[in-house]
């Protein structure tokens, strides 16, 4: 049988199709008898093979966090957070990735979706991403609580993390960090940095500089938010900046108007 990491992916896909829609999901004969007897051509082979060494480097990652995700999901060490989430935001992105983005806690679109930065200030990190010359699925995003701050009678907006929360959330994140093994973290805002670093200060004081967590260089930069409530084109190009040391700390290329460039 050829390529069982690629026949794995299509089954768990049509499994889970089963499970999301009262149709079931069906193929024509011929067309699973030529898929099973496929043999791809000679040139192939190698390529196939590093696609399955490859596979297995990533499947254990995935592993990994899926069993963490499934732990992370069920957690009530917050009984406060825990009964007003929708669900947690665990994390998303390459499990390999050289880049690991970390920001404080789910918004109200993260607690709807599941999934962190999917709202306005996400939309403009995932730019901010593109414009590095990445997508979004090469980088790993990921908060340091994995609940929404509970807001009482409000439908919009958060407050920011406590202590305690952070401090009990932290382990989380820690071990993330561990299986990812990022090249690079980059911190998005005085909370992630308090909760990474233990440091309280201003953001004009701390952003711009290396900064190292357990051995791993660590670049702090503005929240996305504050950059949607400033529009101040000066803060922008701040964070932008520390985009291109992040760039060069990674030995990327970086185009001439990737220099130039203004958010």
């Amino acid at each position: 049988m050829q390529f069982p990491a690629a026949l794995d992916l299509v089954i768990k896909a049509l499994e889970e199709v089963r499970e999301m829609t009262p149709h079931t999901p069906f193929a024509s004969r011929e067309v699973l008898d030529d898929f099973l007897t496929y043999s791809p051509p000679e040139n192939l082979t190698a390529l196939s093979r590093q696609v399955s060494i490859r596979g297995k480097i990533d499947q254990r990652k995935i592993d990994m966090l899926d069993a963490m995700n499934a732990r992370v999901a069920v957690c009530t060490k917050c009984p406060h957070l825990a009964s007003t989430r929708t669900q947690t935001v665990f994390g998303v992105g390459n499990p390999d990735a050289d880049i690991m983005f970390v920001g404080e806690a789910p918004g109200a679109d993260e607690d709807r979706q599941g999934e962190p930065f999917v709202g306005r200030a996400g939309q403009l990190l995932t730019k901010i991403i593109e414009t590095m010359g990445l997508k979004r699925g090469d980088v790993y995003i990921a908060n340091i609580l994995k609940c929404r701050p509970d807001t009482p009678g409000q439908q919009f907006g958060n407050r920011p993390p406590t202590p305690d929360e952070m401090k009990t959330c932290l382990p989380y994140l820690l071990e993330q960090i561990d299986i990812i093994q990022p090249k690079v973290l980059v911190a998005l805002g005085a909370t992630a940095v308090e909760g990474l670093l233990g440091m309280r200060s201003s953001m004009s004081r701390l952003r711009g500089a290396w900064h190292e967590f357990n051995d791993t260089p660590l670049m702090i930069t503005y929240h996305p938010a504050y950059l949607l409530r400033s529009q101040a084109l000066s803060e922008k190009r701040k964070v932008w900046e520390d985009m291109l040391a992040v760039m060069e700390k990674l030995e990327r290329p970086i185009s001439e108007k990737q220099r130039n460039y203004f958010l």
